[in-house]
């Protein structure tokens, strides 16, 4: 039996000589493609077609078993299959609504799997005809808004949402689906805000409404104008703008929860007992299980958002009590498929409601807390490219946020004091650190703690050299801000001093490996301009005058460390060669870094040798410091406070290329109609008709 034999809805075996029946809907199927008009011979052909319960498999696996010959004798049959179903759209009767709209998203996808080579001008042609392609898809368009904005079933609006992301995601690149230009012409932007403004449709249909807008903002963004670009930067709805941050926001914390869940069970019971016998050998293997799929879609969301409309910072800032996703949702039928964690969209219950709950036991959260958290999960690991990929996106949306005046107010805002519970990747080295002891403090610390983490914990040989130029990038952004507006944050800074010390020995431990694959001079004058900056501008936004004595310590402590550093980029730099230059930065920028050393070295081994003293107490080399600033003689080096803007394009243009085609792909595999159970879908709509 053949392939689309086994899809074609068999009835009954009445004897071995005989053929099995096959479905009513399937033999109509055929007659669509043997011969000239099927209406012909039976004029109501199209109003009985769509009374029957489709099947979505034959029929995409008939149109994609067309070879060339029967594509064009048959493709008039099609074209008048697809405009006989845009017409259906318009009718009272459900049931008809609903076999259409499964109609044409086995159409979409069957015609566009037969012709993965063809042209986008040649699909539209096979499917409505390009003669008449503007007008179906105007009226289909239009049928989509007005379902999706009517009072009508949610089923019909989620089924809708659905055909749209199956368009959207037919193709690989989503800016080489030629039929999507409609979809720019005739925008549904203002259907998906209703969606997110309303709080019951948010509740239902939040989630793909997000997603399917995160993708249309993708389509050509570097090549023409797209409208849905101009219209979400644009944007000012204040409830609109809350409707798309609480479903980021729900989807980003279910993430979370599952994440929370499984650690929990993994590192429970028995397993606790067995790791506690042998040490935390088997860590590090939970841990990769803990994070096997990343949420990129609901992430470029977020970063579009945050990128493209000023007016979204704000949301990241609102305050609300923290929740905790209920494990078990209250909706009994799931309108998405099962998909792996993280991609799950949220629990409808907690995205209908407008306002949360006040209980003053509750933490209050927002935004970018539950962003911050998931940033710590997802850039443990970094192993793999999806989770490389979330991990960069992650500090792409950090970059934005960090150069944006409203974010940097509200992050070093005192009256906005929060604990943030960040996840931290299990380590020999260290004792897990326990949640309750985390003070309450404003959120710019949360970012410094989450850069100092990943720097602490990602040297290692297959170096991820983009995600830690980033995160220095960020680090440098945020001192920037204080330093410009003098404010004097109570943060341990002397753990960033370490983290960078540290980052600076590792590259020096691993010159040879890494320099064949990175230039680690640009990274190594990035840690030490920010030394510079605290060493030039550090009296202005350190918290304290013992702050400042405290660099000067650790920068003499480890005097060893920029002292093999200039070696290192002194023998490059005399050297002819591709590092020469970038090696040279490196040796100007130690100019005061070396100044310190040498000047205070000599005084704290001379303070040493008069009191006789073997090895100096650190509040003894602390006093030495603070009794020979005098003499210190420091050069002022220009543009410290100064950086690139963030720019999307063209240096990032290649990896939202590829990010967004591994989307479209994810979507594109999770996006079943067939998940929205037909029997349930058929049963509702025979009960209304």
């Amino acid at each position: 039996m053949s392939q689309l034999e086994k899809k074609a809805g068999l009835l009954r075996r009445t004897s071995s000589s005989k053929k099995p029946l096959k479905e009513k809907v399937v033999l109509m199927y055929d007659e669509i493609f043997v011969k000239d008009d099927p209406a012909k011979t039976n004029p109501r052909f199209w109003d009985e077609l769509f009374l029957m319960k489709v099947n979505l498999e034959y029929l995409e696996t008939k149109l994609e078993s067309l070879d060339g010959d029967e594509v064009m004798k048959t493709k008039d049959n099609v074209n008048s299959l697809f405009h006989h179903c845009v017409q259906t759209l318009a009718e009272e009767h459900q049931i008809k609504v609903v076999n259409a709209l499964q109609t044409l998203c086995a159409l979409f996808r069957g015609v566009h799997q037969k012709n993965k080579s063809a042209s986008g001008f040649d699909i539209i042609n096979m499917l409505m005809g390009f003669d008449k392609a503007e007008l179906r898809m105007k009226d289909l368009m239009e049928s989509l808004d007005s379902l999706l904005c009517g009072e009508g079933s949610e089923s019909l609006k989620a089924l809708c949402l659905k055909l749209l992301l199956c368009l959207v995601t037919v193709t690989d690149n989503i800016s080489q689906n030629t039929i999507l230009e409609y979809v720019m012409i005739n925008s549904i932007f203002e259907a998906i805000l209703q969606i997110l403004s309303d709080v019951s449709n948010r509740g239902r249909h939040g989630y793909d409404a997000v997603v399917l807008l995160a993708l249309l903002v993708n389509y050509r963004k570097y090549e023409s104008v797209n409208p849905y670009i101009v219209k979400l930067s644009i944007m000012d709805d204040e409830p609109t703008l809350d409707g798309m941050g609480l479903v980021v926001g729900q989807a980003l914390t279910e993430y979370n929860r599952q994440y929370k869940d499984k650690e929990e069970e993994n590192l429970g019971g028995f397993f606790s007992t067995l790791t506690s016998m042998v040490g935390s050998m088997f860590i590090a293997d939970a841990d990769e299980k803990l994070s096997v799929q990343t949420n990129e879609a609901i992430l470029l969301a977020l970063y579009e958002a945050v990128h493209l409309n000023r007016n979204f910072i704000t949301v990241l800032a609102q305050s609300h009590p923290e929740i905790d996703i209920p494990t078990t949702p209250t909706t009994p039928i799931s309108t998405t498929p099962t998909t792996p964690l993280g991609t799950t969209p949220p629990s409808t219950d907690v995205m209908n409601s407008s306002e949360l709950p006040l209980d003053p036991n509750l933490q209050t959260s927002n935004l970018l807390i539950t962003f911050l958290k998931y940033s710590s999960i997802v850039m443990q690991d970094t192993k793999d490219e999806h989770r490389l990929n979330s991990a960069r996106l992650c500090l792409i949306i950090l970059t934005c946020i960090a150069e944006d005046q409203y974010a940097d107010a509200f992050l070093h805002d005192d009256n906005m004091n929060f604990r943030v519970n960040l996840h931290r990747m299990p380590m020999r080295h260290r004792k897990k650190a326990a949640e309750k002891n985390v003070p309450s403090r404003p959120l710019v610390c949360a970012v410094l703690d989450l850069m100092v983490e990943f720097i602490v914990t990602h040297m290692m040989k297959d170096f991820p050299m983009d995600l830690y130029m980033r995160c220095v990038q960020v680090i440098h952004k945020l001192i920037c801000y204080q330093k410009k507006c003098r404010i004097r944050l109570h943060y341990t800074w002397r753990e960033l001093w370490s983290a960078l010390i540290n980052l600076l020995k590792f590259l020096l431990s691993n010159e040879t490996v890494l320099l064949a694959k990175h230039n680690i001079f640009h990274l190594a004058l990035l840690v030490v301009n920010l030394f510079n900056m605290f060493i030039t501008y550090g009296d202005t936004f350190l918290p304290t005058s013992n702050s400042y004595d405290e660099l000067y310590y650790e920068i003499v402590r480890m005097h060893q460390v920029f002292d093999n550093l200039y070696c290192m980029v002194l023998r490059v730099s005399t050297n002819a060669g591709q590092w020469k230059e970038p090696a040279s930065k490196v040796t100007h920028s130690l100019v005061n870094v070396r100044a310190i050393i040498n000047h205070f070295n000599p005084k704290i081994e001379s303070y040493a040798a008069v009191n006789h003293i073997s090895q100096l107490s650190e509040d003894q080399v602390l006093e030495v410091v603070r009794s020979n600033y005098d003499t210190l003689t420091l050069k002022l080096q220009d543009g410290l406070d100064q950086y690139e803007r963030y720019s999307e394009q063209p240096k990032e243009a290649a990896f939202f290329k590829d990010l967004v085609r591994s989307i479209s792909l994810n979507v594109r595999k999770n996006v079943s109609l067939t998940t929205l159970s037909q029997d349930v879908l058929l049963k509702e709509f025979s009960t209304i008709s």
